[in-house]
């Protein structure tokens, strides 16, 4: 008996459906219909889904399951295409399969490119306001792809972050340490081809490619066999960007523009002599006795381990370290007053964590203000205790001095 799965696609301007029919012998046969238009969707799909199954000579009784884009995407054309689905499905009483978009293009590229079919796949698709839609996969014996990357929004200019970081954990990829790029994102990342590449990692770049209904009803299909279908009213689309404008109130207050995804796109990189100004210019502005330029210059020639975080192509923090031979001592993190409380802090203290760990370290110890209550408390949600006091060791407004809170954090305590 032969298996009809429709596939309907319109997560960006193109609107797509596909008919994908495997017979009892194991043969897949395609058809598809594509119409390229924003903001006409929901009028030109059922009419194309019926052409579809007309030429075919198939009635929607003869359908087995829907899939459909579930995303990333554009916001209305995600719920057509999610809502045509669970309609039809609801109506047939067949399942639905949802197909991440993103997936969609991996595939897409992969039966494109079918010298490049084994190559694990970075895709980057537009998602407007100078972001992008990233997720990265790697292929399976017996087709389909695992998740290296779920879809994530960072910022154009940290995706060459984002495959430093990637390079630097290798082994999630295949043996060979190819990548290939691939989606409408590609162009606006260009400072990705001019970053050097080394520990192994090798980049290929692939075509802009979007998703179409082909890859979606392909992809649906190899789902729908591994059981991965959901019922109708379980059919939901992925949104990666949660806010995608501002209140009127918000507007009203001084925001312009459109809103950041907050705690997104955070990408750690060590810290150059480049990065001191804007460092210490962060400091200048959480603490009323920062550190100056000189000092962090001074500790980057003395061999301590500086960190900064980037977010939306600027830095939001920094931390620098120094890494004894029985413990490590994390001299001062710092959090841009306007990308407080959005995770980049815990980056910054995960990623001190794990170097202390890769050296074998058993703790990380600190001194901090008793004053500073916003770091006592963030110290504290961390896992650090007070061991004790060192007298004067801060200077104070009017010449005074102020004690320093020692902590110390055991690390493998809470895994």
């Amino acid at each position: 008996m032969t298996q009809h799965l429709l596939a309907l696609e319109t997560s960006g301007s193109l609107c797509g459906v596909a008919l994908i029919s495997r017979s009892s012998g194991g043969k897949l046969s395609v058809s598809r219909r594509e119409h390229d238009g924003t903001g006409e969707h929901a009028e030109r799909l059922l009419p194309m889904v019926d052409e579809l199954l007309a030429d075919a000579g198939l009635g929607r009784q003869s359908l087995s399951a829907v899939a459909f884009g579930q995303g990333p995407g554009g916001f209305t054309g995600l719920r057509v295409a999610c809502g045509i689905a669970q309609g039809m499905a609801f109506a047939l009483e067949i399942p639905v399969v949802p197909v991440g978009s993103l997936m969609a293009v991996a595939q897409r590229d992969a039966d494109a490119a079918p010298e490049a079919a084994q190559l694990a796949r970075v895709v980057l698709q537009d998602a407007r306001m100078g972001e992008i839609y990233l997720a990265a996969y790697a292929p399976e014996d017996q087709g389909g792809w695992s998740v290296i990357q779920s879809p994530m929004l960072l910022a154009a200019a940290d995706v060459p972050l984002w495959l430093e970081q990637l390079e630097a954990n290798a082994g999630v990829l295949p043996a060979n340490g190819v990548v290939r790029l691939v989606g409408d994102g590609l162009s606006l990342c260009a400072d990705v081809s001019a970053r050097a590449v080394s520990r192994g990692l090798s980049l290929q770049y692939g075509p802009a490619l979007r998703p179409d209904a082909v890859s979606v009803g392909k992809l649906g299909m190899w789902l729908l066999e591994r059981g991965a279908s959901v019922p109708p009213e379980e059919a939901a689309p992925l949104y990666v960007r949660e806010k995608v404008a501002f209140t009127t109130r918000e507007r009203e207050q001084g925001l312009g523009g459109n809103p950041k995804a907050p705690g997104l796109g955070i990408a750690l990189r060590p810290m150059g002599p480049a990065d001191v100004p804007e460092v210490a210019a962060i400091e200048s502005s959480v603490q009323a006795f920062p550190w100056t330029a000189g000092n962090f210059a001074d500790g980057l020639k003395a061999g301590y381990s500086g960190w900064v975080a980037h977010r939306h192509g600027r830095i939001v923090g920094f931390s620098m370290t120094l890494f004894a031979p029985d413990v490590a001592h994390l001299l001062v993190l710092g959090v841009s007053p306007d990308a407080q409380r959005e995770g980049v802090g815990t980056a910054l203290m995960r990623h001190c964590e794990k170097e202390a760990l890769q050296r074998n370290l058993p703790a990380i110890m600190l001194e901090v203000r008793p004053s500073n209550a916003k770091a006592l408390a963030f110290y504290n949600r961390h896992g650090f205790e007070k061991l004790g006091v060192r007298k004067g060791y801060y200077p104070a407004p009017e010449g005074k001095r102020e004690d320093a809170f020692v902590m110390r954090k055991e690390l493998g305590r809470d895994g």
